[in-house]
């Protein structure tokens, strides 16, 4: 069936209902940013397989909004379709408020389904359209209707992280989670997001594909705490201990109806910006909703002591994988036959290797040449390009370790190269080791840095459209709040202060459509450095170990300062990977590391 077909069929529905338009984000029930397959519902109306977006579809037309990391990702995958590309924040590109506006009529009805978008989405489509007096209808999920072979709900067995590895255990966390909400004078906390959830009970699950989450709703109050899952992935064990932390578990529908049965006087935490719209719908008359960021949130991101010494052994045993894979691609091609695909194939295979190795922590980008311009390139039989002797290949890629989560890009020379790649690498690299070596007051914000990584493209009228860094989650998430590099602010962003425990990527890039993409990403470490009268001074500690390609490096544009910065970088990457290395591979790796002069 192709995409004209399924949004006749999407309409056919909304005329039943009188809907004029219906919208159709990318979240799951839990504002997830990856979802489980149940939930792609965006994804097979349109054909656009990028992990945001939004869909609306109105009885004349239809148009998906998402960021500037899938551009030209969409821009490809969308062409021949009735749907109409809006790249949002982009000169003349109107929201989607804006859009509904000018194709509304007052009065008339917009549809959802409300258990996939927020409340806070709503209240902003709300005050951007007063005059419009729409009416809101969330309660059905009208794709459901249309999608005759929609894969199941998923219900993967539930596992448990040893508190070896958390630092805590989970009565630990419950502890201090209810000691937050004692500060917050909060009589109840609803916890949707399933990161949050997995963090706090120390289990993990698979019912997102390369995050190790499970489906789960969570009320906690002062004496007891509610988990709404599927019980048959939960085995009797984890059952036991469970209860024995006071946890009762009850079926995952279950959830609005717990919510429901609060009192009134009672006062509930719940964030308006993460809990469902449908969810907040079921407060009761008389509950006082106290709608800020969970506790959770802050705590998952300031990694244990005993989870930083584990992230550090994740990343020695993912640089010893990803430095082969780079000694593969640049002594294999041109000899023998290596695809984008395949070479995901031979990276995942390297990763296996490694004791203690789950799994990928998102899809692998291989992008060979103009491919890796496209932010989120992700290679498909269509598209599966042959890699060649010359030019740019950009690797993006992670692993899921007992020991913690990693996420790594390097941008690998293949062969001569042209002097606009060589510039284009160095510029980036520039801003990576600017960065890296950041030192900088305790309660400085991520968005006080960014600007660090991109002034040496900013100085020659350069500049990438994505954030220079995400939050990394311990053996959860890759992509985790709320710290982050970024320079853009508005008045919904939080700006976080970093503090000594937080895992965040440093990522600048530089993408040339139809040419080359570059990205250099290390993971950092947030930690204390000297304290004296100015006050408590912080720096980034380096996780990832893995060289750059210094055969991509234009060296008369670096300082003499960033020179010392990358050589005594390589230096530790060769001390810390050297041990796990056979004789060729050690030799290998002491030529890629030698000092750049």
């Amino acid at each position: 069936m192709g995409i004209e077909d399924k949004l006749q069929l999407l309409r056919e529905q909304m005329q039943k209902r009188g809907l004029a338009a219906y919208i159709v984000p990318t979240e799951d029930f839990h504002n997830s940013e990856y979802v489980g397959d149940y939930f792609k519902a965006r994804e097979y109306l349109s054909g656009f397989t990028g992990s945001a977006g939004t869909l609306l579809v109105c009885m004349e037309s239809a148009a998906l909004w998402t960021d500037g990391r899938y551009f030209l990702q969409a821009g490809q995958q969308l062409a021949g379709s009735p749907i109409e590309l809006m790249k949002s924040g982009q000169p003349g590109v109107p929201s989607l408020s804006e859009y509904l506006a000018g194709h509304l009529e007052t009065g008339d009805k917009v549809g959802f389904d409300g258990r996939t978008v927020t409340r806070a989405f709503v209240e902003e489509l709300r005050k951007k359209m007063a005059k419009k007096q729409i009416i809101y209808c969330g309660g059905e999920d009208l794709v459901d209707l249309v999608w005759p072979d929609r894969p199941p709900l998923s219900a993967e067995p539930v596992w448990e992280l040893a508190e070896e590895y958390a630092g805590l255990s989970r009565e630990e966390k419950l502890a201090r989670v209810r000691q937050k909400m004692q500060e917050e004078k909060a009589d109840a906390l609803l916890m949707t997001a399933l990161d949050e959830i997995a963090w706090l009970l120390n289990l993990r699950g698979n019912d997102v594909c390369n995050t190790p989450v499970f489906l789960a709703y969570m009320l906690l109050l002062e004496k007891k705490a509610v988990l709404c899952v599927q019980e048959k992935i939960l085995s009797q064990e984890i059952k036991d201990k469970l209860k024995r932390a006071d946890v009762t578990i009850l079926p995952y529908e279950e959830i609005e109806k717990q919510v429901g049965s609060l009192q009134a006087g009672q006062r509930l935490w719940a964030d308006g910006r993460r809990v469902n719209y449908q969810l907040l719908n079921t407060i009761p008359a008389g509950v006082e909703q106290l709608d800020q960021p969970g506790p959770a949130a802050l705590m998952k991101a300031v990694k244990t002591p005993e989870e930083m010494a584990h992230l550090r052994a994740a990343h020695v045993k993912d640089g010893v994988a990803v430095t082969r894979f780079i000694r593969f691609l640049k002594t294999r091609v041109g000899r023998e036959e290596i695809t984008e695909m395949s070479a995901a194939g031979v990276l995942e295979g390297f990763r296996k290797e490694m004791e203690g190795y789950l799994g990928s922590s998102f899809a692998p980008i291989i992008a060979y040449g103009p491919h890796g311009a496209i932010v989120h390139y992700e290679a498909v039989p269509d598209t599966d390009a042959q890699i060649q002797p010359r030019g740019l290949c950009l690797a993006d890629t992670g692993g899921h370790y007992e020991e913690g989560t990693t996420d790594i890009t390097r941008t690998i020379a293949l062969g001569e190269l042209t002097a606009e790649e060589k510039r284009a690498y160095t510029l980036v690299l520039k801003g990576h080791l600017r960065l890296g070596a950041a030192k900088f007051l305790q309660g400085v914000c991520g968005q006080n840095l960014d600007c660090l990584a991109r002034q040496p493209l900013w100085e020659n009228g350069l500049d990438y459209n994505h954030g220079t860094g995400h939050g990394v989650g311990y053996l959860l998430s890759v992509h985790e709040g709320p710290q982050n590099f970024r320079w853009r602010i508005s008045k919904d962003t939080d700006c976080v202060p970093l503090e000594e425990g937080m895992v965040i990527s440093n990522e600048p890039g530089l993408y040339v459509t139809d040419k080359f993409g570059i990205r250099h990403e290390n993971l950092v470490l947030c930690r204390k450095g000297e304290q004296n009268e100015y006050g408590q001074f912080m720096y980034l500690e380096p996780l990832t170990m893995v060289p750059f390609d210094r055969d991509a490096i234009e060296a008369s544009l670096l300082n003499e300062q960033e020179k010392a910065w990358l050589n005594a970088y390589h230096t530790k990457v060769y001390e810390r990977l050297s041990p796990y290395l056979e004789e060729e591979e050690q030799k290998w790796l002491q030529a890629a590391t030698m000092a750049v002069e």
